[in-house]
């Protein structure tokens, strides 16, 4: 298989690159969220990775890596420290272009060697899918902008609605779960099979009317709908609403994320701890990780790439796990501290959309274009 200058490569890296585009030059720089870095540095990171992985581990050439390694390595450089180290807009798309020609030239002599991390076309789809991640996490840091320049608010004007959600049945069975996808992350592997008892899954996510609902029901009050560390959380962090609902009079102002029918659009700037309550307050819970999967392969899932939706458990390894192509990208996760999300959102690439992907925050997230299903047994 050839691995000469991917055209698909090529275009996330411009894509990446465009990030930067419209955002004054603090912008660029200001880190938007405290679980988020600045786009200059998302940006570079990017660019770096690729050259990391190719240059570097494939080539042995660490001439620009050596450089940039205390800046661009994430568990080097911590978010908050990031800001004042980066370089400006127009020094870092200098810098893109030069390195994107070096590693142009380093794909088509990729096309002639052998390397474990070439075969089967390895390497081109994991670094064509780490761009992809952090698109997604440059929107959502683009969001945070945003709203931190959005000062007036104009109420939505939606109604509440019951949590009332009609469910669908998917029998009892063996299910195939994940997959060997050469494409696929080291968590996705193997796959396997298991059983599952019969159970009934929501084919549309919580809407924002539904959640509004919930917030007019005392949802944020009612201790009895929270998991005891959940409520110690909503708390001291004083949450009451999802992240990036403002209020308007009596209302509320809800941006237009997926189209302009606010109300059904499915709710998302929640975390963990929220979606659980929600559940409870509803009489239903979150689906499980392999529910989840389960009932996407067999259509169910009506709306499954707006919103990521959490659920139920901590991440943890499949059976037969092992770490690739290093021990750290996903091992480090399965700390019970974790929990898994799944689908995509409307700011997700096409690299990333498949059944058995699988995204994972802590359940305090609510940046991350997340929402929920609920699930019955």
């Amino acid at each position: 298989m050839t691995q000469n200058a991917p055209s698909r490569l090529s275009q996330l890296r411009r894509t990446s690159l465009a990030m930067l585009d419209g955002l004054s030059a603090a912008e660029q720089r200001a880190q938007s969220h405290p679980e988020l870095s600045p786009m200059l540095w998302h940006v570079g990171h990017v660019f770096f990775m690729e050259t990391y992985w190719l240059a570097e581990r494939v080539f042995g050439d660490r001439s620009v890596t050596d450089d940039w390694r205390e800046l661009y390595v994430p568990e080097v450089c911590a978010k908050d420290e990031r800001s004042g180290l980066l370089p400006d807009a127009a020094s870092l798309r200098a810098w893109a272009a030069e390195i994107s020609a070096a590693n142009d030239m380093y794909w088509r002599r990729a096309a002639e060697i052998d390397h474990p991390l070439l075969e089967d076309g390895y390497l081109a789809a994991f670094l064509r899918q780490h761009y992809a991640q952090h698109l997604e996490t440059m929107r959502l840091a683009r969001a945070q902008l945003l709203l931190a320049r959005t000062e007036s608010t104009t109420p939505s004007g939606i109604v509440a609605a019951s949590p009332d959600t009609p469910m669908a049945t998917v029998d009892a069975g063996m299910v195939a779960i994940g997959t060997d996808d050469i494409a696929a992350y080291d968590n996705e592997q193997p796959s396997f099979s298991t059983h599952l008892d019969a159970f009934g899954i929501a084919p549309h996510c919580v809407t924002n009317a539904q959640w509004l609902g919930f917030i007019q029901a005392g949802g944020y009050r009612k201790r009895e709908f929270w998991d005891q560390d959940g409520w110690a959380w909503r708390v001291a962090e004083s949450v009451e609403h999802p992240q990036h609902w403002r209020r308007a009079g009596d209302g509320w102002d809800i941006p237009a994320d997926l189209d302009n029918d606010v109300a059904n659009a499915p709710v998302h700037g929640i975390g963990w701890y929220e979606a659980r309550a929600y559940a409870r307050y509803a009489d239903a819970r979150l689906p499980r990780e392999i529910e989840w999967e389960a009932a996407r392969r067999q259509g169910v899932l009506l709306d499954c790439e707006q919103v990521w939706e959490w659920c139920d458990e901590a991440f943890y390894p499949y059976p037969g796990f092992k770490a690739f192509p290093y021990d750290g990208y996903s091992r480090t996760w399965f700390d019970g501290a974790h929990f898994v999300a799944r689908g995509a959102s409307i700011h997700t690439e096409i690299d990333v959309r498949r059944p058995g992907f699988r995204n994972f925050y802590p359940p305090t997230h609510r940046h991350v274009f997340a929402g929920l299903r609920l699930a019955r047994t």
